[in-house]
Protein backbone atom coordinates (compact mmCIF):
# COMPACT_ATOMS: atom_id res chain seq x y z
CA UNK A 1 0.00 0.00 0.00
CA UNK A 2 2.72 2.63 0.83
CA UNK A 3 4.39 1.57 -2.68
CA UNK A 4 1.24 2.04 -4.28
CA UNK A 5 0.69 5.71 -2.16
CA UNK A 6 4.04 6.74 -3.18
CA UNK A 7 3.95 6.12 -7.31
CA UNK A 8 0.25 7.80 -6.86
CA UNK A 9 1.93 11.12 -5.39
CA UNK A 10 4.85 11.36 -7.85
CA UNK A 11 2.58 10.66 -11.19
CA UNK A 12 0.48 13.84 -9.72
CA UNK A 13 3.94 15.61 -8.85
CA UNK A 14 4.59 14.52 -12.63
CA UNK A 15 1.50 16.07 -14.13
CA UNK A 16 1.19 19.02 -11.95
CA UNK A 17 5.27 20.05 -13.43
CA UNK A 18 4.27 19.13 -16.65
CA UNK A 19 0.79 21.27 -16.31
CA UNK A 20 2.95 24.47 -15.09
CA UNK A 21 4.90 26.32 -17.45
CA UNK A 22 8.40 26.14 -16.73
CA UNK A 23 10.84 29.12 -15.25
CA UNK A 24 14.04 30.87 -17.15
CA UNK A 25 16.85 28.71 -16.39
CA UNK A 26 19.32 31.51 -15.70
CA UNK A 27 17.07 33.20 -13.12
CA UNK A 28 16.84 30.00 -11.73
CA UNK A 29 20.49 29.09 -11.75
CA UNK A 30 21.46 32.48 -9.60
CA UNK A 31 18.41 32.14 -7.17
CA UNK A 32 19.97 28.76 -6.18
CA UNK A 33 23.75 30.60 -6.10
CA UNK A 34 22.15 32.97 -3.40
CA UNK A 35 20.27 30.84 -1.36
CA UNK A 36 23.00 28.47 -0.92
CA UNK A 37 25.62 31.54 -0.20
CA UNK A 38 22.82 32.30 2.56
CA UNK A 39 22.89 29.04 4.19
CA UNK A 40 26.67 29.25 4.27
CA UNK A 41 27.35 32.14 5.88
CA UNK A 42 24.29 30.88 8.68
CA UNK A 43 25.67 27.86 9.28
CA UNK A 44 29.35 29.48 10.38
CA UNK A 45 30.11 31.00 13.53
CA UNK A 46 30.88 34.08 14.03
CA UNK A 47 34.79 34.96 14.53
CA UNK A 48 34.74 37.70 17.01
CA UNK A 49 32.07 35.28 19.23
CA UNK A 50 34.40 32.36 19.02
CA UNK A 51 37.25 34.88 20.04
CA UNK A 52 35.70 35.40 22.63
CA UNK A 53 34.98 32.06 23.82
CA UNK A 54 38.07 31.29 23.85
CA UNK A 55 39.32 34.03 25.69
CA UNK A 56 37.27 33.35 28.66
CA UNK A 57 36.92 29.10 29.08
CA UNK A 58 39.46 28.57 26.16
CA UNK A 59 39.09 25.76 23.73
CA UNK A 60 36.60 23.26 24.30
CA UNK A 61 39.14 20.61 24.59
CA UNK A 62 41.15 22.85 27.04
CA UNK A 63 38.37 23.38 29.04
CA UNK A 64 37.59 19.85 30.05
CA UNK A 65 41.19 19.00 30.41
CA UNK A 66 41.14 21.68 33.33
CA UNK A 67 37.93 20.70 35.15
CA UNK A 68 38.82 17.06 35.04
CA UNK A 69 43.01 17.58 36.59
CA UNK A 70 41.30 20.45 39.17
CA UNK A 71 39.33 17.18 40.31
CA UNK A 72 42.23 14.62 40.30
CA UNK A 73 44.24 17.09 42.24
CA UNK A 74 41.76 18.11 44.85
CA UNK A 75 43.05 21.95 43.89
CA UNK A 76 41.02 25.40 43.38
CA UNK A 77 37.86 25.30 40.87
CA UNK A 78 36.90 28.18 39.07
CA UNK A 79 36.83 29.90 41.82
CA UNK A 80 39.47 30.83 44.44
CA UNK A 81 38.46 29.42 47.61
CA UNK A 82 41.05 31.51 49.50
CA UNK A 83 38.79 34.57 48.76
CA UNK A 84 35.83 32.65 49.72
CA UNK A 85 37.48 32.03 53.35
CA UNK A 86 38.70 35.39 54.09
CA UNK A 87 35.22 36.57 53.71
CA UNK A 88 33.68 33.74 56.16
CA UNK A 89 36.30 34.74 58.79
CA UNK A 90 35.21 38.38 58.34
CA UNK A 91 31.63 37.60 58.63
CA UNK A 92 32.06 35.44 61.40
CA UNK A 93 33.89 38.16 63.43
CA UNK A 94 31.30 40.50 62.33
CA UNK A 95 28.59 38.44 64.32
CA UNK A 96 30.42 37.26 67.23
CA UNK A 97 31.53 41.02 68.25
CA UNK A 98 28.63 42.55 69.86
CA UNK A 99 28.41 46.36 71.01
CA UNK A 100 29.39 46.44 74.75
CA UNK A 101 26.70 48.38 77.11
CA UNK A 102 27.32 49.75 80.03
CA UNK A 103 25.07 50.03 82.91
CA UNK A 104 22.92 52.82 83.30
CA UNK A 105 23.41 52.58 87.49
CA UNK A 106 26.01 51.16 89.45
CA UNK A 107 25.69 50.58 93.28
CA UNK A 108 28.79 50.00 95.58
CA UNK A 109 27.00 47.95 97.96
CA UNK A 110 26.32 45.08 95.45
CA UNK A 111 30.33 44.53 95.64
CA UNK A 112 30.00 44.75 99.20
CA UNK A 113 29.11 40.39 101.14
CA UNK A 114 26.34 40.78 102.82
CA UNK A 115 26.34 39.05 106.39
CA UNK A 116 24.02 37.22 108.59
CA UNK A 117 23.23 37.25 112.03
CA UNK A 118 23.68 33.32 113.04
CA UNK A 119 22.92 33.35 116.55
CA UNK A 120 19.20 33.60 115.75
CA UNK A 121 17.28 30.49 116.70
CA UNK A 122 16.82 29.53 113.16
CA UNK A 123 19.88 29.44 112.31
CA UNK A 124 22.04 28.34 115.55
CA UNK A 125 22.04 24.79 114.51
CA UNK A 126 23.91 25.61 111.55
CA UNK A 127 26.74 27.39 113.08
CA UNK A 128 29.71 25.03 113.77
CA UNK A 129 30.91 27.05 116.76
CA UNK A 130 30.40 30.16 118.68
CA UNK A 131 32.65 32.21 116.76
CA UNK A 132 30.98 31.85 113.29
CA UNK A 133 28.24 34.80 115.04
CA UNK A 134 28.28 36.57 111.61
CA UNK A 135 28.33 34.33 108.09
CA UNK A 136 28.47 35.39 104.68
CA UNK A 137 25.00 34.83 102.32
CA UNK A 138 27.24 32.18 99.69
CA UNK A 139 28.66 30.60 102.82
CA UNK A 140 25.43 30.41 104.43
CA UNK A 141 23.62 28.98 101.51
CA UNK A 142 26.54 26.52 100.97
CA UNK A 143 26.36 25.78 104.45
CA UNK A 144 22.40 24.65 104.37
CA UNK A 145 22.95 23.12 100.98
CA UNK A 146 25.46 20.60 102.85
CA UNK A 147 23.19 20.35 105.91
CA UNK A 148 20.46 19.36 103.51
CA UNK A 149 22.21 16.60 101.66
CA UNK A 150 23.64 15.52 104.87
CA UNK A 151 19.89 14.55 106.28
CA UNK A 152 19.16 12.99 102.66
CA UNK A 153 21.65 10.85 102.46
CA UNK A 154 23.50 12.72 99.18
CA UNK A 155 21.56 15.28 96.38
CA UNK A 156 17.89 13.72 96.03
CA UNK A 157 17.49 12.45 92.43
CA UNK A 158 15.11 15.68 91.84
CA UNK A 159 17.80 18.01 92.12
CA UNK A 160 20.39 15.89 89.53
CA UNK A 161 20.90 16.58 86.12
CA UNK A 162 18.85 13.55 83.71
CA UNK A 163 22.37 12.67 82.70
CA UNK A 164 23.45 12.09 86.45
CA UNK A 165 20.17 10.82 87.53
CA UNK A 166 20.44 7.76 84.75
CA UNK A 167 24.29 7.07 85.90
CA UNK A 168 23.59 6.84 89.51
CA UNK A 169 20.44 5.25 89.44
CA UNK A 170 22.12 1.87 88.91
CA UNK A 171 24.65 2.54 91.21
CA UNK A 172 23.23 3.96 94.13
CA UNK A 173 20.87 0.75 94.63
CA UNK A 174 23.70 -1.37 94.08
CA UNK A 175 25.44 0.08 96.97
CA UNK A 176 22.54 0.67 99.02
CA UNK A 177 22.01 -3.25 98.44
CA UNK A 178 25.75 -4.26 99.56
CA UNK A 179 25.43 -1.94 102.45
CA UNK A 180 22.12 -3.29 103.58
CA UNK A 181 23.61 -7.06 103.13
CA UNK A 182 27.12 -6.54 104.76
CA UNK A 183 24.76 -4.99 108.08
CA UNK A 184 23.07 -7.94 107.68
CA UNK A 185 25.82 -9.93 108.13
CA UNK A 186 27.01 -8.94 111.40
CA UNK A 187 25.78 -9.92 114.58
CA UNK A 188 27.19 -9.71 118.44
CA UNK A 189 28.86 -6.74 119.73
CA UNK A 190 30.60 -4.71 117.19
CA UNK A 191 32.87 -1.43 118.39
CA UNK A 192 31.56 1.04 115.59
CA UNK A 193 34.53 3.02 113.85
CA UNK A 194 32.14 5.68 112.83
CA UNK A 195 32.30 9.59 113.72
CA UNK A 196 30.40 11.16 116.24
CA UNK A 197 27.11 11.61 115.50
CA UNK A 198 26.24 14.86 114.12
CA UNK A 199 23.47 17.07 116.08
CA UNK A 200 20.47 18.90 113.88
CA UNK A 201 19.37 16.40 111.49
CA UNK A 202 19.73 12.47 111.75
CA UNK A 203 20.00 10.25 109.12
CA UNK A 204 17.23 7.87 108.86
CA UNK A 205 15.10 5.37 106.74
CA UNK A 206 12.01 4.28 107.35
CA UNK A 207 11.85 0.26 107.47
CA UNK A 208 8.55 -2.22 107.61
CA UNK A 209 7.17 -2.30 110.65
CA UNK A 210 9.13 -4.86 112.83
CA UNK A 211 6.46 -7.09 113.44
CA UNK A 212 4.72 -6.47 110.11
CA UNK A 213 4.75 -10.66 109.67
CA UNK A 214 2.34 -10.54 112.36
CA UNK A 215 0.51 -7.14 113.91
CA UNK A 216 -0.54 -7.07 117.09
CA UNK A 217 -4.52 -7.42 117.69
CA UNK A 218 -4.33 -4.96 120.47
CA UNK A 219 -2.16 -2.40 122.09
CA UNK A 220 2.13 -3.29 122.07
CA UNK A 221 3.57 -2.62 125.44
CA UNK A 222 6.80 -4.50 124.76
CA UNK A 223 9.18 -3.92 122.30
CA UNK A 224 12.86 -4.97 122.80
CA UNK A 225 16.05 -6.11 120.21
CA UNK A 226 17.93 -9.38 121.42
CA UNK A 227 21.22 -8.55 122.83
CA UNK A 228 23.16 -10.54 120.38
CA UNK A 229 21.17 -11.69 117.36
CA UNK A 230 19.42 -9.80 114.79
CA UNK A 231 16.13 -10.39 116.50
CA UNK A 232 13.35 -8.18 117.92
CA UNK A 233 10.53 -9.05 120.67
CA UNK A 234 7.25 -7.50 120.90
CA UNK A 235 4.44 -8.50 122.82
CA UNK A 236 1.03 -6.88 124.10
CA UNK A 237 -2.68 -7.15 125.27
CA UNK A 238 -3.01 -9.85 122.98
CA UNK A 239 -1.74 -12.25 125.55
CA UNK A 240 1.43 -12.88 123.00
CA UNK A 241 4.88 -12.72 122.42
CA UNK A 242 6.61 -12.79 118.98
CA UNK A 243 10.14 -12.82 117.96
CA UNK A 244 11.01 -11.53 114.45
CA UNK A 245 13.99 -11.44 112.26
CA UNK A 246 14.96 -7.98 111.23
CA UNK A 247 16.83 -7.57 108.20
CA UNK A 248 15.12 -4.01 107.43
CA UNK A 249 12.49 -5.47 104.54
CA UNK A 250 10.11 -8.43 105.41
CA UNK A 251 11.36 -9.16 108.69
CA UNK A 252 10.02 -12.47 108.94
CA UNK A 253 8.43 -13.99 111.76
CA UNK A 254 10.35 -16.25 114.29
CA UNK A 255 7.85 -17.67 116.76
CA UNK A 256 4.86 -16.46 118.10
CA UNK A 257 3.85 -17.96 121.79
CA UNK A 258 0.03 -17.22 123.41
CA UNK A 259 0.11 -17.06 127.26
CA UNK A 260 -3.91 -18.02 128.02
CA UNK A 261 -5.45 -15.05 129.73
CA UNK A 262 -2.17 -13.07 130.39
CA UNK A 263 -2.25 -9.67 129.07
CA UNK A 264 1.25 -9.27 129.20
CA UNK A 265 2.93 -5.56 130.59
CA UNK A 266 6.09 -5.94 130.28
CA UNK A 267 8.51 -8.76 128.34
CA UNK A 268 12.23 -8.22 128.54
CA UNK A 269 15.30 -10.49 127.58
CA UNK A 270 17.70 -11.89 129.84
CA UNK A 271 21.27 -11.01 129.40
CA UNK A 272 21.92 -13.61 127.75
CA UNK A 273 19.38 -13.70 125.59
CA UNK A 274 18.73 -17.03 125.99
CA UNK A 275 15.43 -15.93 128.03
CA UNK A 276 12.46 -13.77 128.52
CA UNK A 277 10.46 -12.95 131.21
CA UNK A 278 7.14 -11.71 131.05
CA UNK A 279 4.56 -9.70 133.53
CA UNK A 280 1.11 -8.83 133.60
CA UNK A 281 -1.54 -6.43 135.24
CA UNK A 282 -3.22 -7.91 137.76
CA UNK A 283 -1.54 -10.26 139.70
CA UNK A 284 2.05 -11.33 140.59
CA UNK A 285 2.65 -14.33 138.31
CA UNK A 286 4.54 -13.59 135.75
CA UNK A 287 6.24 -16.37 132.97
CA UNK A 288 9.87 -16.98 131.71
CA UNK A 289 10.16 -18.56 128.19
CA UNK A 290 13.10 -20.59 127.51
CA UNK A 291 13.83 -20.40 124.29
CA UNK A 292 16.67 -22.47 123.95
CA UNK A 293 14.44 -25.18 125.05
CA UNK A 294 11.36 -23.83 124.29
CA UNK A 295 9.26 -24.03 127.64
CA UNK A 296 7.42 -21.67 128.81
CA UNK A 297 7.13 -21.88 132.87
CA UNK A 298 4.49 -20.07 134.51
CA UNK A 299 6.22 -18.54 138.47
CA UNK A 300 3.16 -18.25 140.69
CA UNK A 301 4.67 -17.69 143.88
CA UNK A 302 8.21 -16.29 145.05
CA UNK A 303 9.65 -17.20 148.44
CA UNK A 304 9.84 -13.87 150.47
CA UNK A 305 7.35 -11.56 148.10
CA UNK A 306 4.77 -10.19 149.73
CA UNK A 307 2.93 -8.41 146.55
CA UNK A 308 -0.58 -8.73 145.13
CA UNK A 309 0.97 -8.07 141.36
CA UNK A 310 4.30 -7.52 139.60
CA UNK A 311 4.38 -5.55 136.80
CA UNK A 312 7.61 -3.33 136.42
CA UNK A 313 11.05 -4.90 137.19
CA UNK A 314 14.81 -4.78 135.62
CA UNK A 315 17.26 -6.75 134.73
CA UNK A 316 20.22 -6.35 136.21
CA UNK A 317 23.21 -5.72 134.04
CA UNK A 318 25.15 -9.33 134.89
CA UNK A 319 22.21 -11.11 134.52
CA UNK A 320 22.09 -12.75 137.93
CA UNK A 321 19.01 -11.13 139.44
CA UNK A 322 15.68 -9.16 139.04
CA UNK A 323 14.93 -5.89 140.36
CA UNK A 324 10.88 -6.35 141.53
CA UNK A 325 9.17 -2.94 141.79
CA UNK A 326 6.50 -3.40 144.81
CA UNK A 327 3.87 -1.08 146.29
CA UNK A 328 4.34 1.68 148.54
CA UNK A 329 7.78 2.28 147.29
CA UNK A 330 9.03 -0.74 147.79
CA UNK A 331 11.93 -2.64 145.43
CA UNK A 332 12.60 -6.44 145.76
CA UNK A 333 16.11 -8.17 144.27
CA UNK A 334 15.13 -11.74 143.23
CA UNK A 335 18.07 -14.33 141.87
CA UNK A 336 17.45 -15.92 138.84
CA UNK A 337 18.41 -19.11 139.76
CA UNK A 338 16.58 -19.85 142.81
CA UNK A 339 13.77 -17.37 141.98
CA UNK A 340 13.53 -15.78 145.54
CA UNK A 341 13.77 -12.37 147.16
CA UNK A 342 17.33 -11.56 148.67
CA UNK A 343 16.68 -7.99 149.96
CA UNK A 344 14.55 -5.22 149.33
CA UNK A 345 14.61 -1.67 149.98
CA UNK A 346 12.28 0.83 150.79
CA UNK A 347 11.52 4.75 149.17
CA UNK A 348 9.15 6.86 150.03
CA UNK A 349 6.16 7.38 147.90
CA UNK A 350 5.74 5.46 144.86
CA UNK A 351 8.57 4.45 142.44
CA UNK A 352 7.91 5.29 138.82
CA UNK A 353 11.27 4.83 137.32
CA UNK A 354 14.10 2.37 138.25
CA UNK A 355 17.58 2.17 136.50
CA UNK A 356 20.73 0.48 136.73
CA UNK A 357 24.16 1.75 136.32
CA UNK A 358 26.27 0.43 133.51
CA UNK A 359 27.97 -1.88 136.07
CA UNK A 360 24.89 -2.65 138.04
CA UNK A 361 26.76 -1.68 141.10
CA UNK A 362 24.09 1.06 141.49
CA UNK A 363 20.61 1.48 141.37
CA UNK A 364 18.55 4.85 140.60
CA UNK A 365 14.86 5.02 141.57
CA UNK A 366 12.17 8.19 140.61
CA UNK A 367 9.34 8.44 142.99
CA UNK A 368 5.76 9.76 142.17
CA UNK A 369 7.02 12.85 143.89
CA UNK A 370 9.76 14.00 141.94
CA UNK A 371 12.23 12.23 144.37
CA UNK A 372 15.89 10.42 143.00
CA UNK A 373 17.30 7.45 145.07
CA UNK A 374 20.61 6.34 144.73
CA UNK A 375 21.51 2.60 146.13
CA UNK A 376 24.39 0.33 146.69
CA UNK A 377 23.19 -2.77 145.18
CA UNK A 378 25.60 -4.88 147.20
CA UNK A 379 24.83 -3.19 150.69
CA UNK A 380 21.54 -1.98 149.92
CA UNK A 381 22.04 1.33 151.59
CA UNK A 382 21.39 4.63 150.10
CA UNK A 383 23.85 6.78 148.87
CA UNK A 384 22.38 9.73 148.39
CA UNK A 385 19.09 11.47 147.60
CA UNK A 386 18.02 14.79 145.86
CA UNK A 387 14.77 16.05 144.35
CA UNK A 388 14.26 16.66 140.31
CA UNK A 389 14.84 20.32 139.88
CA UNK A 390 11.44 21.73 139.55
CA UNK A 391 9.66 18.29 139.20
CA UNK A 392 6.00 18.08 140.74
CA UNK A 393 5.47 14.46 139.90
CA UNK A 394 8.14 11.77 138.33
CA UNK A 395 7.05 9.60 135.50
CA UNK A 396 10.42 8.17 134.26
CA UNK A 397 13.75 7.53 134.29
CA UNK A 398 16.91 6.36 132.49
CA UNK A 399 20.46 6.08 132.86
CA UNK A 400 23.09 5.80 129.84
CA UNK A 401 25.81 2.37 129.43
CA UNK A 402 28.30 5.13 129.29
CA UNK A 403 27.68 5.59 132.84
CA UNK A 404 27.81 9.89 132.24
CA UNK A 405 23.79 10.85 131.93
CA UNK A 406 21.05 10.26 134.14
CA UNK A 407 17.49 11.22 132.65
CA UNK A 408 14.70 11.77 134.58
CA UNK A 409 11.11 12.07 133.13
CA UNK A 410 8.00 13.95 134.46
CA UNK A 411 4.21 14.58 134.12
CA UNK A 412 4.81 17.89 132.89
CA UNK A 413 6.92 16.91 130.09
CA UNK A 414 10.04 18.05 130.60
CA UNK A 415 13.16 15.92 130.88
CA UNK A 416 16.00 16.56 132.80
CA UNK A 417 19.21 15.13 131.72
CA UNK A 418 21.89 15.12 134.87
CA UNK A 419 25.60 14.18 135.11
CA UNK A 420 25.56 10.95 136.95
CA UNK A 421 29.00 12.02 138.97
CA UNK A 422 27.35 15.33 140.14
CA UNK A 423 24.52 13.37 141.59
CA UNK A 424 26.75 11.10 143.68
CA UNK A 425 28.67 14.31 144.86
CA UNK A 426 25.70 17.06 145.72
CA UNK A 427 22.33 16.94 147.85
CA UNK A 428 21.43 19.15 145.23
CA UNK A 429 22.59 18.50 141.59
CA UNK A 430 21.90 21.12 138.72
CA UNK A 431 20.55 19.29 135.22
CA UNK A 432 22.69 19.94 132.61
CA UNK A 433 19.98 20.28 130.68
CA UNK A 434 15.96 20.68 130.55
CA UNK A 435 14.39 18.99 127.79
CA UNK A 436 10.76 20.53 126.81
CA UNK A 437 9.93 19.17 123.76
CA UNK A 438 6.95 17.37 125.13
CA UNK A 439 3.75 19.22 126.14
CA UNK A 440 2.47 15.57 127.91
CA UNK A 441 3.66 13.54 130.51
CA UNK A 442 7.18 11.99 129.62
CA UNK A 443 6.32 7.95 129.98
CA UNK A 444 9.61 6.38 128.30
CA UNK A 445 13.07 7.28 128.31
CA UNK A 446 15.96 5.13 126.65
CA UNK A 447 19.41 6.19 125.84
CA UNK A 448 21.17 4.24 123.14
CA UNK A 449 23.88 2.00 123.72
CA UNK A 450 26.82 4.63 122.29
CA UNK A 451 24.89 7.04 125.05
CA UNK A 452 24.64 9.71 121.48
CA UNK A 453 20.82 9.79 121.57
CA UNK A 454 18.83 9.67 124.25
CA UNK A 455 14.71 8.75 122.88
CA UNK A 456 11.88 10.14 125.04
CA UNK A 457 8.25 9.82 124.24
CA UNK A 458 4.48 9.90 126.22
CA UNK A 459 1.85 7.86 125.53
CA UNK A 460 -0.55 10.79 126.22
CA UNK A 461 -0.51 12.07 122.42
CA UNK A 462 -0.02 10.83 119.10
CA UNK A 463 3.19 11.69 117.28
CA UNK A 464 4.97 12.31 120.74
CA UNK A 465 8.33 11.23 120.68
CA UNK A 466 11.68 12.92 119.74
CA UNK A 467 15.00 11.84 119.48
CA UNK A 468 17.71 14.09 121.36
CA UNK A 469 21.72 14.21 120.76
CA UNK A 470 24.25 14.00 123.22
CA UNK A 471 25.80 15.82 124.28
CA UNK A 472 24.28 19.16 122.89
CA UNK A 473 21.14 18.10 124.10
CA UNK A 474 19.48 19.48 121.01
CA UNK A 475 16.35 17.68 119.30
CA UNK A 476 16.82 15.93 116.02
CA UNK A 477 14.35 18.12 113.79
CA UNK A 478 13.43 15.47 111.11
CA UNK A 479 12.24 13.14 113.32
CA UNK A 480 9.04 12.30 113.28
CA UNK A 481 8.20 12.98 110.37
CA UNK A 482 5.68 16.37 109.79
CA UNK A 483 2.43 16.05 108.16
CA UNK A 484 2.19 12.39 108.70
CA UNK A 485 2.13 9.94 111.47
CA UNK A 486 3.86 7.19 111.44
CA UNK A 487 4.22 6.43 115.49
CA UNK A 488 0.90 7.42 117.09
CA UNK A 489 1.39 6.60 120.82
CA UNK A 490 4.49 5.04 121.70
CA UNK A 491 4.96 2.80 125.45
CA UNK A 492 8.23 1.53 124.98
CA UNK A 493 11.63 2.39 123.00
CA UNK A 494 14.87 0.66 122.48
CA UNK A 495 17.88 0.84 120.13
CA UNK A 496 19.35 -2.17 118.40
CA UNK A 497 22.52 -3.45 120.39
CA UNK A 498 24.70 -0.98 118.23
CA UNK A 499 22.33 1.60 117.23
CA UNK A 500 21.89 0.50 113.55
CA UNK A 501 17.74 0.33 114.36
CA UNK A 502 15.22 2.14 116.57
CA UNK A 503 11.91 0.87 116.97
CA UNK A 504 8.75 1.85 118.86
CA UNK A 505 5.73 -0.11 120.54
CA UNK A 506 2.35 1.82 119.69
CA UNK A 507 -1.88 1.44 120.44
CA UNK A 508 -2.23 0.23 116.86
CA UNK A 509 -0.49 -2.99 117.77
CA UNK A 510 2.62 -1.53 115.54
CA UNK A 511 6.50 -1.52 115.91
CA UNK A 512 7.74 1.27 113.69
CA UNK A 513 11.37 0.45 112.44
CA UNK A 514 14.16 3.01 111.50
CA UNK A 515 17.74 2.38 110.12
CA UNK A 516 19.22 4.97 111.53
CA UNK A 517 22.78 5.05 108.47
CA UNK A 518 25.24 6.79 110.75
CA UNK A 519 25.78 3.72 112.58
CA UNK A 520 27.33 0.76 110.65
CA UNK A 521 26.31 -2.47 112.39
CA UNK A 522 22.89 -3.76 113.94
Amino acid sequence: MDKVGKHSRKGRETTKRVSEPEPDYDEEVLKRHKNAQAVTVLGEEDASVKLLEDLVFGAEDDLVEKLVGDREDGGATLLDDDDSSDSDVENEARLKVQPTRTAVWEDEEDDLEEEVDMTHRFRRDLAKSDAEAKMSKQKLQQRMKEQFQKAMGGMPSWAETKLKKKNKKKDDSDDEDEDGDDLMRKTGNFVGSSDSLPKGIIRMKTCLHANNDRPSEDRLTTVQFHPSAQVVMTAGLDQSISLFQVDGKTNPKIQSIHLERFPVHKAQFSVDGEQVVATSFRNKLFYIYDMMEGKVTPVHTVRGLREQRVKEFEVSPDGESLLLTGTSGYLHVLTMKTKEVVKSMKINGNIVGVAFSHDGSKVFTNSEEGEVYIWDMRSSKCLNRFTDDGCVSGTSMAASKNGQYLACGSAAGVVNVYSQEECMRQNNPKPLKAIMNLVTSATSLRFNPTSEILAIASRADDEAARLVHIPSFTVFSNFPMFQRKTIYRAHRLDFSPNSGFFSLANNKGHAPLFRLLHYKDF
